[in-house]
């Protein structure tokens, strides 16, 4: 047999080169995937298939997993357990749109006055908010630890702003929390109604409430302060509503 045309010969080699060159390419991405899986059992705060571990840094893969316990009672009592979280599950309690079947207390959180039963998905996120947040803002910007944490309440079976003619609130299943003021162990207080707007001494103080304010909208759904309404001006309130996307104001 005689030799291939010319233009056989091109055309063959072509396509030997297509078929190298996405081999490389193949095997390129191979390489990739393998470096990033390898970097992700490292990193497990951005691997969307680690267990969540409230201990881990807060990464890309946090506010999904923690977004996914809303509907898993069991599983976020498992997170909890796993990242060496104190607490009691306490009976169910309410009837008719103030259920509470879930009632999760936090037995070692540095709450005051009390410690009060809330849904299992705002426990992970109060604790998740206090070690990642609080606790290195205080340091950080205030000099001294967090000794105590004072809250005005979760459970309130109630309607949104009071009216009959709203839906019902977050906190009618204690799936929600207020917090009001921080107690440095130094016995510095830092007031949300007295900080906000700076106070007397209120540069440092109004910093670190806005810095736990926000660090807070990456792990509740609901996040109000008294940049949202009067009605807020005392307070922050967080609480984890079913809807994905969260509300920071």
């Amino acid at each position: 047999m005689g030799r291939k045309p010319k233009a056989f010969r091109i055309s063959r080699k072509i396509g030997t080169y297509r078929t190298e060159r996405r081999l490389i390419l193949i095997a390129i991405a191979a390489l990739l995937a393998f470096a990033a899986w390898i970097w992700l059992q490292g990193h497990p705060e951005h691997n969307p298939m680690a267990p969540l571990d409230l201990r881990d840094p807060i990464g890309m893969a946090t506010a999904p997993k923690l977004a996914l316990l809303k509907q898993d009672v069991a599983e976020c009592r498992a997170v909890l357990a796993r990242s060496n979280v104190a607490y009691a599950v306490l009976p169910e309690a309410g009837e008719g749109a103030c259920a509470r079947p879930d009632r999760t207390q936090l037995t070692e959180f540095p709450l005051v006055p009390n410690q009060p039963a809330v849904t299992c998905p705002v426990a992970a996120a109060l604790e998740l908010w206090r070690a990642k947040s609080v606790s290195p803002a205080a340091r950080e910007i205030l000099g001294s630890d967090i000794a105590r944490i004072e809250h005005l309440g979760a459970f309130n079976c109630r309607r949104m702003r009071g009216s009959g003619s709203n839906g019902w609130s977050q906190h009618a299943t204690a799936n929600a929390i207020d917090i009001a003021a921080f107690v440095l162990a130094d016995g510095r207080r830092v007031s949300v109604l007295d900080d906000w707007d700076g106070g007397d001494r209120g540069d440092e103080k109004s910093q670190f409430l806005r810095a736990v304010r926000d660090d807070a909208c990456g792990v509740y759904a609901t996040v109000l302060s008294p940049d949202f309404n009067a009605a807020h001006a005392d307070h922050f309130h967080f609480d984890q509503s079913p809807r994905w996307s969260g509300v920071c104001r």
